[in-house]
């Protein structure tokens, strides 16, 4: 599993454009043509990547999933039997918590679903399994935040998966067998359409509640046309929702 991480990281940007730029100074002598063309493509990668702008632009195409309406949250429980939260990560051995917590985006979703539990009653289902390896899961760390810091109860823990299509699969396995086949699905807006996807090949009737959307104004100095950190990781994210739509709709059939 780390090396599958390692691929796909050096493979798509940024890490593909760093590459680029790492070819282009081995064969500034010997190839200078062609390291200037790459040296050109990595650099312009690597500035689109950082501009907002481009992040807000990007997100219209992957974010096609609308987002639920505040007034469809009480009468949830009219169209589905459950809430299915997917988990995000975590940070590791955070010295202020002495302890694995969720990621910002993993709360981002925690905080929607506690929301929609509370005005639905629908029970809720965390996913998310260990990291390479080392317990507790995301789904034990989710459940824990969501019982102290949003006071809702978890009933379902599915803490082995480790990818968008095994969070759909080993939820199935908890929850078909129980009757329940309505199910929301709280995730982040970019990764909404291969979790809606991915959810309906295993079975289930989904409800979407995306949050954290992308694509609306980024309200940033000039425009978002500014090169900004934050946007090289958003990027990073589209781009993989990008090439996971591609590839789950070749290899899971």
């Amino acid at each position: 599993m780390p090396f599958r991480y390692f691929i796909k990281n050096l493979l798509l940007p940024p890490g593909a454009f760093l590459l680029l730029l790492l070819f282009a100074w081995w064969l500034r002598n010997a190839r200078p043509r062609l390291a200037r063309m790459l040296f050109a493509i990595g650099l312009i990668g690597m500035t689109a990547m950082s501009l907002p702008i481009v992040v807000q632009w990007s997100a219209r195409a992957i974010e096609t999933v609308p987002p639920l309406s505040q007034d469809d949250w009480a009468i949830l429980a009219q169209r589905a039997d459950a809430i299915v939260v997917l988990g995000s990560g975590r940070e590791r051995n955070d010295p202020s918590w002495g302890a694995d917590i969720p990621t910002g985006v993993a709360l981002e979703r925690m905080r929607y679903a506690a929301r929609l539990s509370k005005a639905s009653g629908l029970p809720i289902l965390t996913t998310g399994g260990l990291h390479f390896g080392a317990p507790p899961s995301e789904a034990s760390i989710m459940a824990e935040s969501l019982r102290d810091d949003f006071g809702v109860s978890v009933r379902w823990q599915e803490g082995e998966s480790r990818t968008t299509w095994e969070n759909a699969t080993m939820s199935a396995a908890i929850l078909l067998p129980q009757g329940i086949k309505r199910v929301v699905v709280v995730t982040q807006a970019w990764h909404m359409p291969r979790s809606v996807w991915s959810f309906e090949k295993a079975g289930f009737d989904v409800v979407p509640a995306p949050v954290g959307f992308l694509s609306v104004d980024n309200a940033r100095p000039f425009g978002g046309w500014t090169p900004e950190a934050k946007a090289v990781w958003q990027s990073g994210q589209l781009l993989n929702e990008a090439a996971g739509l591609v590839g789950y709709r070749l290899f899971y059939r």
